[in-house]
């Protein structure tokens, strides 16, 4: 049985990686956030422009996202900065997070008396916490516990014949050991969401999938614009896609054989084993965020002109299958799978390279983007700001 190192929760999750993780409820609570993570060495801050002047689902969805972040196994503490009038609620946000059994502390810069002393508290808290997170012990974890998302983005025509498909072996894969795969980006399956919905285990399954992509459609018709232009993107056009159609075959490609067991909503929690997909938009940071929120270990995240995108506490794979891109942006490409391309090597072969990392990155080998600190962070929004 193939294993990896892991740190096990209260709750029974595992996490490949212990991060601290410094969360802000609002956007006003960002820089003090920013102060406490600079003091804290191995801290993680997820700032972002949200939690204030929203209403309804749109609140709702930035609640969830924020929790989704502390709870993901990968996170081993949490210290949350509230400003003290905004409408996401620090108390509930706290309560929901410490379900999990892990240790949260609730600061508030009204409460505590301005920036300075916050900030203060701040890494006083956050140091305690990071020394009971360092007590976490580390067991071996069978590979039937990773979750991993698949995703992709700045594709070109090599994202469908070469990087896309070998990482479709690598869902095969992971899927027999026992894993699970999570695939989203609602928009960039249209025009091939049948040949998803084909692989639905159920009739329920299925309806959900379509009614999805009818949600978007029914928001770009409210909107009264075109897709294109915004998708395909113009570094996709220029990478040799001619339209979403051709976009969306490649796209799909990455989950692999396996039988759609559900459709889930975005930055909801995974809620079991196989393969899942999240309603999500195409935006990269917007969907490896939502991933992130539902609990997935890692992202594996096929490019075909480069994106240097991570995230703040799931390590995200880069891997391309265009050999200028992998030259070009060695930076921030993983995996290079033009081989395939080249005939030196089969999409087989390539799926085992993708799947072998995987388990070197969640034995603790840090990915490109971790390397270089990307933590890019985003909440997808759904209403106005009042």
């Amino acid at each position: 049985m193939q294993t990896f190192k892991g740190y096990r929760r209260e709750n029974g999750k595992v996490g490949i990686r212990n991060h601290l993780l410094i969360l802000p409820t609002v956007v006003c609570a960002n820089q003090v956030c920013a102060r406490i993570q600079q003091q804290v060495p191995d801290s993680v801050a997820i700032p972002h422009q949200h939690g204030c002047s929203q209403v309804g689902d749109d609140k709702e969805r930035t609640h969830k996202v924020l929790v989704g972040m502390g709870k993901n196994p990968n996170v081993g503490a949490v210290l949350i900065v509230s400003l003290g009038c905004e409408v996401i609620d620090a108390r509930e946000v706290k309560a929901e997070i410490e379900e999990t059994g892990k240790p949260v502390v609730w600061i508030d810069i009204q409460t505590e008396g301005g920036s300075i002393k916050t900030i203060q508290k701040g890494i006083t808290e956050a140091k305690k916490l990071a020394n009971i997170i360092q007590e976490t012990p580390v067991e071996d974890v069978p590979v039937s516990e990773l979750i991993v998302g698949v995703k992709c983005g700045g594709s070109d025509f090599t994202s469908g014949l070469c990087s896309n498909p070998a990482l479709g072996k690598t869902s095969d894969q992971l899927l027999a050991n026992g894993g699970t795969i999570v695939m989203g980006e609602t928009t960039e399956i249209i025009g091939a969401e049948h040949l998803v919905a084909e692989k639905a285990v159920s009739e329920e399954v299925k309806d959900k999938l379509y009614k999805a992509i009818k949600g978007f459609e029914n928001e770009i018709e409210r909107m009264g614009v075109d897709m294109r232009g915004g998708n395909p993107s113009p570094g996709n056009i220029a990478g040799g896609l001619s339209s979403i159609e051709e976009k969306s075959l490649g796209c799909i490609s990455k989950a692999g054989n396996a039988p759609l067991k559900d459709v889930i909503p975005f930055a909801d929690e995974i809620p079991g084993k196989g393969y899942y997909f999240m309603d999500s938009p195409g935006n990269d940071i917007e969907c490896v965020t939502g991933m992130a929120a539902a609990g997935t270990h890692i992202v594996v995240f096929t490019t075909g002109r480069g994106t240097p995108t991570g995230n703040p506490i799931i390590p995200v794979i880069k891997v391309t299958g265009n050999e200028l891109t992998a030259k070009k942006m060695a930076d921030n490409i993983d995996i290079d799978t033009s081989p395939v391309l080249q005939g030196k090597e089969t999409l087989d072969e390539a799926g085992q390279n993708i799947y072998d990392f995987i388990l070197e990155v969640a034995n603790g080998e840090q990915t490109k983007a971790e390397i270089l600190g990307h933590a890019e962070f985003s909440i997808s929004r759904i209403g106005i700001s009042l």
